[in-house]
């Protein structure tokens, strides 16, 4: 059973960093796209960032420039870096992994993240 993991959040002043972590070692797919979403309270779930098995990179245009992911191929971790974090950045942070043409993903529990003063 494929289970995502997400751990790092917390609370962090403007202009802090932090980095998130997706365990998604149960992974058995060779190709995929694995995603952070945000949502925040009274909120739409949102897309913050993505990789493909390949490598490739997307993010959102709020968080460009300011917010880096990646992964651990042999870990089967994922990351994203969040730098210069804002009020706004304030929810609760998602994995999503969306195996290449099967029609159904997988979703993590979440992990809050609080950007305050």
């Amino acid at each position: 059973q494929v289970q995502l993991v997400e751990s790092g959040g917390g609370l962090v002043q403007p202009g802090g960093s932090l980095r998130l972590s997706c365990d998604a070692s149960t992974v058995i797919f060779s190709h995929y796209t694995m995603g952070w979403y945000r949502q925040a309270p009274g909120k739409q779930r949102d897309l913050v960032a993505s990789i493909t098995s390949g490598g490739y990179t997307e993010y959102a245009d709020s968080v460009k420039g300011r917010f880096t992911i990646s992964k651990d191929n042999a870990a089967m971790t994922f990351y994203l870096q969040m730098n210069s974090l804002k009020p706004e950045d304030t929810a609760v942070y998602i994995c999503n992994l969306n195996p290449t043409a099967r029609g159904y993903n997988y979703w993590g529990r979440g992990t809050q993240v609080t950007v305050s003063s």
